[in-house]
């Protein structure tokens, strides 16, 4: 793809895996491997997939600054959408044309890689206009690749790689470069047949084996669903942290677009601070630079669903406290809802004026059929 595309072709490819086989890293090599080139990267989250437009903005937040350049209806789909003015909800197909436009005109300059992380968490709005944009790249510098759990309805058609695991030699090499003391070739073989190639169970089951385990003692592993597993391993983990460092962790795994400001606004309203929670064992699970990332999205699940109930709703609300309601009203109305304890007439208002505003921007796919254009 990167050998196409600097030779002026356009690529499309949409890989798809389980949990942990390496999706991500793949992303990884080819981000190292586009010297030279303009990259573009967003992720799908979880808890964002509502918010209309949320990961197609941070695809486009670096080229707002070329929006003035676009032909005006194209221009005011774009500004509608992402709140920048007021205006009836624009046709999709404009702002599909709208963010094809902008990357065709960055591709003028040079090669252009995007990249697209658990797009099975991305909102339906900007799938639909993702996937549109994917489907008519033809002749510019450009390569788009989208990282999911399975196949989205909406990428459907795009040219796919299905991520398996690794071969039996490969999957026993990273066992033993992972593996501090040697394994007993009965608690080996389980391992290697549990993880079944996937690169990071076999990264992280046998941090769970005690030294009883090792030496091939009773108690050997469970026999559950393998994502679950993985998230278990990073729960005891995390169970060994400090009360703050897993405070951090739970507000930025409630955070949805790892906006580091944001994330140690919140953290300092619970009395956390970079010197009471950053330490080594942080550094494994969570990484501080232009945005918060998890090691792994399994992190981010496992902190969020262990958390005792009072406590994610503690995070909430200092998140809803740290985020301005003036440029961000929709994400400040969706961390008061979830911290809310009971029925609550002020959140509920909010979020009555958050469907509004998602209904003027076109987002309204983004709502739950239930809730007949408003949200619960």
């Amino acid at each position: 793809m990167i050998r196409a595309v600097r030779a002026g072709e356009s690529r499309v490819l949409l890989l798809h895996g389980e949990p942990g086989v390496g999706k991500s890293a793949l992303l990884e090599h080819l981000e190292s491997s586009a010297t030279g080139m303009r990259v573009l990267r967003a992720a799908g989250v979880e808890s964002e997939m509502e918010l209309a437009f949320a990961t197609l903005h941070q695809f486009c937040v670096p080229l707002l600054g070329r929006m003035k350049d676009l032909p005006e209806p194209q221009r005011d789909a774009l500004e509608t959408v992402f709140g920048m003015r007021a205006g009836s909800p624009p046709e999709r197909f404009l702002v599909g044309l709208a963010v094809l436009s902008l990357l065709s005109d960055v591709s003028e300059g040079g090669p252009v890689l995007c990249l697209l992380d658990d797009a099975q968490w991305t909102d339906q709005a900007s799938a639909q206009v993702l996937g549109f944009v994917a489907r008519r790249l033809l002749a510019e510098s450009i390569a788009f690749v989208f990282a999911a759990r399975h196949r989205a309805q909406d990428l459907f058609g795009l040219p796919e790689l299905e991520v398996t695991g690794l071969s039996k030699a490969d999957a026993l090499a990273l066992l033993n470069s992972a593996t501090r003391a040697r394994l007993d070739h009965g608690i080996r073989d389980r391992v290697l047949a549990e993880a079944r190639g996937n690169p990071l169970a076999l990264l992280e089951l046998p941090r769970e084996l005690t030294v009883t385990q090792v030496a091939g003692g009773f108690g050997l592993l469970h026999t559950d669903a393998l994502p679950n597993r993985i998230e278990e391993s990073f729960l005891t983990r995390i169970e060994e942290l400090s009360e703050h460092s897993r405070l951090l962790l739970l507000v930025a795994a409630a955070e949805p677009v790892g906006d580091p400001t944001v994330v140690w606004r919140a953290a300092e309203h619970l009395g956390v601070t970079p010197a009471t929670a950053l330490g080594d064992e942080m550094d494994e699970l969570l990484s501080f630079d232009v945005r918060v990332i998890f090691r792994h999205p399994l992190v981010r699940s496992a902190v969020y669903r262990a958390a005792r109930e009072e406590d994610r709703r503690a995070a909430h609300l200092a998140l809803a406290e740290a985020t301005d309601p003036q440029t961000d009203p929709d994400r400040r109305a969706w961390h008061l809802a979830s911290a809310a304890a009971e029925p609550d007439e002020a959140v509920a208002a909010e979020l009555e004026r958050s469907a509004d505003r998602v209904q003027a921007r076109g987002g309204l796919a983004a709502l739950p059929p239930s809730c007949s254009g408003r949200w619960h």
